[in-house]
């Protein structure tokens, strides 16, 4: 997957008069800086799921990591459609941001190579992966992993003007 640019809009309904969008390029910045994410999976029945996790951002999409029998892989496993989020939590400062898209099970090894690298280098030797079979695998068993490419998204900011930007890809 390819990085792709965005279109980029202001909505001005929920932005203060002298806001500006937030670009893509930050957005992705806090992507990838961002050490925690909120997931949003549905279940079976429609109602949301919600949990946190670690995750990477690569080749133009955020990937996780959950066991096979974890409720958002097995949520993910019915319907794809996914939300995942980050951001500051503050009233004043930051930028939230919301990236909508479909989770792709991820299974080619060198693209799982290299993504158990970025886990490492970004959380720590606590969080190294093995590559086996079309998956991770640790201690702990296996887990799959999952590539969301933003479909939409949205950006919350709060640096001394209230903006709400929109991202479609």
């Amino acid at each position: 997957m390819a990085d792709k640019e965005p279109v980029t809009e202001l909505d001005a309904r929920f932005s203060s008069d002298k806001a500006t969008p937030t670009s893509w390029r930050e957005a992705r910045g806090i992507l990838e800086a961002a050490e925690i994410y909120w997931l949003t999976t549905i279940r079976r029945d429609g109602s949301p799921h919600v949990t946190p996790l670690i995750g990477i951002w690569q080749d133009g999409a955020l990937h996780f990591c959950t066991g096979p029998t974890e409720q958002k892989a097995r949520n993910l496993e019915a319907d794809a459609r996914c939300v995942l989020t980050t951001g500051a939590n503050s009233l004043t400062t930051g930028v939230d941001v919301v990236v909508e898209g479909t989770a792709v099970l991820v299974e080619d090894e060198a693209r799982l190579g290299r993504l158990a690298e970025a886990y490492e280098a970004k959380y720590g030797h606590d969080w190294h992966f093995d590559v086996e079979d079309g998956a991770f695998t640790h201690e702990a068993g296996r887990a799959l992993v999952f590539g969301v490419a933003p479909e939409r998204g949205f950006g919350f900011a709060r640096e001394g003007e209230y903006g709400q930007t929109r991202w479609r890809f």
